[in-house]
């Protein structure tokens, strides 16, 4: 399979070396950044370079962009992909990617399939990207009644072959709901904890709940600011719930409630405990 990756950042030069390391394709790039491109010939990332003209050439091409980036390239190059070819984007929102780009695709005679590989780091661009990425991370893939099986099919099966441990398929609303609360609220809440007073005199009394806590605070906040706009209405949602239970600690605190505030712990705790079950752990 012959595959273009359009953007090498974290995601998208991640994608290259693990491709180039368990598989037989052949892979090619492109990217605004020379000296980007120039790194991942050195160092056998990928096979070369292309322009957009070259897009038809390819069986699979893999947009490794922002989400207002990705629809904007697909449209202004929607005549130059091979007829019948697979395309597919990594974005971290799925309703405003599908929505903006499946019709037009499909007119184009392209399959495309809006996907979000879930792994990453709190670094961003090529330097950063490694070829084991994906080792035991899920593949989420959010086809429609209107994406073909046949793509489907072969997206996963490349997933499975590059280090993925499950495909799960979801509707793109779906993915949008659920990664409000697995993924973005979980950036929000880390960003607005470093924000105590207390962060600069951590040093000697903290452990790996702060580091835990904290990481993701570490985040390109161009990326994310636009990942969290394009998903306001799940996020909110989100945000509000996590407040409204904030609120009720704080009530429990504030009135010297001790059996409340043991009553939502113990409610946090079996929560947990019921989700570890659900997922085998």
């Amino acid at each position: 399979m012959k595959t273009a990756i359009v953007g090498l950042g974290l995601i998208g030069g991640s994608m290259a070396r693990a491709i180039k390391k368990n598989t037989g394709h052949s892979v090619y790039a492109l990217d605004t950044d020379r000296e980007t491109i120039t790194a991942a010939l050195a160092q056998e990332v990928i096979d070369g370079s292309i322009t957009a003209d070259d897009l038809g050439r390819f069986d699979l091409v893999i947009l490794g962009l922002w989400p207002e980036a990705t629809v904007s390239f697909c449209l202004e190059n929607l005549g130059k992909f091979k007829k019948g070819g697979i395309v597919i984007d990594t974005c971290g929102i799925k309703t405003a990617v599908v929505e903006k780009l499946e019709g037009p695709m499909n007119e184009a005679g392209v399959r495309f399939v809006g996907c979000h590989p879930m792994a990453g780091r709190e670094y961003s661009g090529f330097g950063y990207s490694v070829d084991n990425l994906f080792d035991n991370a899920s593949f989420i893939m959010t086809p429609t009644d209107s994406t073909p099986m046949s793509a489907v099919r072969e997206v996963s099966q490349l997933a499975y072959d590059i280090g993925f441990a499950k495909c799960v398929m979801a509707s793109p609303e779906e993915h949008d709901r659920v990664i409000a609360f697995t993924s973005q609220l979980a950036h929000i809440v880390s960003s607005a904890y470093v924000k105590s007073p207390n962060l600069m005199d951590q040093a000697g009394f903290s452990a790996g709940s702060f580091r835990d806590l904290t990481r993701v605070a570490k985040l390109n906040e161009d990326m994310w600011t636009s990942l969290f706009m394009l998903n306001r209405g799940p996020l909110i949602s989100e945000i509000t719930h996590i407040i409204e239970h904030l609120e009720e600690y704080r009530s429990a605190l504030e009135t010297e409630d001790r059996e409340r505030l043991r009553s939502l712990l113990r409610d946090g705790r079996i929560l947990k405990e019921k989700s570890n079950e659900a997922l085998g752990k």
